[in-house]
């Protein structure tokens, strides 16, 4: 199923290197709004530290984001010295194959993304099938659209859990 995320957790950093090494993955494409920072641009607690740590441990890193916004994403990028994809149109190919390239990782299957939309992040992490990790939101959605999508989700989550 094409919204069915692969792995779930509350936050990235939630996230062990065991963990990514008992599913083979060797790079990961992390989104930015609301799973690294939040809608004030502030960063997730931690998230230098664990970002580093698994460096240390070999894992390749780039940022994939829908948003419009270059300068946003690449303070993120900055922050977090690593590269960056803004207005990468996921759930489309495109991004994906992008950050595949620049991550230097041949196979699909030894990449995961994390992100905190199903729509955008799983579906397209799915398609081009490699390995997907939901995490929540940081902070609840300021745009009425996006709270009527999130609760959308949650249905379909309840649906798979099933």
């Amino acid at each position: 199923m094409l919204l069915k995320p692969d792995m779930r957790v509350d936050k990235i950093t939630d996230i062990t290197i065991e963990m990514l090494k008992s599913n083979n993955i060797k790079a990961v494409i992390l989104d930015s709004d609301n799973t690294l920072i939040d809608l004030n641009k502030n960063p997730l607690d931690g998230i230098k530290e664990w970002i580093n740590e698994m460096k240390k441990n070999g894992i390749k890193f780039c940022i994939l984001s829908n948003s419009i916004k270059k300068k946003k994403v690449e303070s993120v990028s900055k922050m977090l010295d690593i590269p960056y994809i803004f207005f990468s149109v996921k759930p489309t190919k495109y991004g994906f194959r992008k950050a595949k390239k620049i991550l230097g990782i041949k196979e699909n299957q030894n990449i995961a993304e994390i992100g905190d939309q199903l729509f955008t992040d799983v579906l397209g992490t799915n398609r081009m099938k490699m390995f997907s990790i939901l995490t929540k939101p940081i902070c609840e959605e300021k745009v009425k659209i996006n709270n009527i999508k999130r609760k959308i989700e949650k249905k379909i989550l309840e649906k798979v859990d099933r």
